[in-house]
């Protein structure tokens, strides 16, 4: 028995999933939106919003919240190449003149905030453990339970799945992988005080990586980076901590030494190789990791998240008014998605693999900032939000 009904239900209350339900619900369309998670919950995250993310996030008026919440900006990418370094300065173009990279404990909960005061209606500590289907097999809704154990349903027109890249949704729908890369690199990061707070620093020597991120309260997030099959052998003999201070010793010999830990437990995340994921069906659709994912070595999940949310939910605006059917709509959104994401996919494996030399890495670089060029100029030129009065739940 489903217990309500809404023209659409989001799985997943991260920034993927708050920024389709905003969108959503800001054109008018009903919109339930849950998480197994607590509202505010820290998660494993690079923290950086590149232009494009930048760029909706102003239009759409949350920006401004960032800004106020004291995340620096950010004005300036460093990037050092053995003993080179080089400075690209962060030009004013498409209405972003600097960059952010935020907390998750900030962030999330802005999106939450925007997405609620749109009118979506939002659940915490809801585990989604089933798909509800009608007769033809088409999805129309969830079914799992809440932080108490009480079962809890919801029916909706279109179930959308942004719980990540072990996505349940894609697995109960039966989302095939179309599409996935070979490589992965596994990642250590903490908080630092104590190192520049306007620019992003990314350093490369063969076999490593690592790169600081400025964020909330004058601190600063520092990562290292290995190749997936190597931090186990990076961390004998003295453990996470240890390999940490191994690594960004070896990737940036002088950048950290008058700069100071955090107290705190370093993070750790072993990545996957990247993939895209058939993203829609019948009643269903996939958006941010679910869908698509690409190792964090290049930072670019918050803002495949945020580009791919609207995109989402302008598809599914588009089934609704009756411009489209909802398989052409959604059809178009996974088109768009993966015609801006397959270079990102594929050189962002490549730097993924550490197979690069110092002469190669740059132009790999190039290649990934060419194609987020591609996805800014989309986004700046995308009409506004509107909903006719033809709606999903009719």
């Amino acid at each position: 028995m489903i217990s309500a009904r809404y023209d659409v239900v989001v799985v997943g209350a991260r920034p993927a999933g708050a920024m389709t339900a905003m969108v959503l619900a800001r054109a008018g369309l009903r919109v339930l939106m849950v998480d197994r998670c607590r509202y505010g919950d820290d998660t494993i995250s690079t923290h950086a919003l590149l232009r494009a993310a930048v760029l909706q996030l102003k239009r759409w008026g949350l920006l401004d919240r960032v800004v106020a919440a004291g995340t620096p900006p950010v004005l300036a990418s460093v990037f050092h190449y053995g003993e080179e370094q080089v400075e690209v300065p962060i030009k004013p173009q498409a209405g972003v003149d600097a960059l952010y990279a935020p907390r998750r404990t900030v962030l999330d909960p802005i999106l939450v905030d925007a997405a609620r005061e749109a009118g979506v209606e939002t659940r915490f500590g809801i585990t989604v453990t089933g798909l509800h289907r009608d007769d033809d097999g088409r999805v129309t809704g969830v079914i799992g339970r809440d932080a108490s154990g009480a079962p809890f349903t919801a029916g909706a027109r279109i179930t959308v799945g942004a719980d990540g890249m072990g996505s349940r949704v894609a697995h109960l729908a039966g989302a095939p992988v179309e599409r996935a890369g070979t490589n992965a690199a596994s990642f250590i990061y903490g908080y630092w005080s104590g190192l520049p707070v306007d620019r992003y620093e990314l350093f490369y020597r063969p076999g490593v990586a690592a790169g600081l991120f400025p964020t909330n309260d004058g601190q600063a997030c520092v990562f290292a980076a290995v190749p997936r099959r190597d931090l186990r052998s990076e961390s004998r003999g003295g453990g996470v901590a240890r390999a940490y201070t191994r690594l960004l010793s070896r990737a940036a010999p002088d950048a950290f030494r008058s700069a100071t830990p955090a107290p705190g437990r370093l993070k750790v995340f072993s990545s996957r190789p990247g993939f895209f994921r058939r993203s829609y069906g019948h009643g269903w659709a996939l958006v941010g990791d679910a869908g698509y994912f690409k190792d964090p070595i290049t930072s670019h999940g918050l803002s495949d998240a945020l580009r791919d949310g609207e995109l989402l939910a302008r598809a599914i605006i588009e089934a609704a008014s009756g411009n489209a059917t909802e398989e052409v709509a959604l059809a178009s959104y996974q088109r768009t998605r993966d015609c801006l994401s397959a270079r990102l996919l594929a050189t962002t494996d490549a730097i993924a693999s550490f197979s690069w030399d110092l002469d190669r890495i740059p132009t790999l670089l190039l290649e990934l900032s060419d194609s987020m060029g591609e996805e800014v100029r989309l986004l700046r030129d995308l009409d506004p939000v509107c909903l006719p009065p033809a709606a999903l739940s009719g």
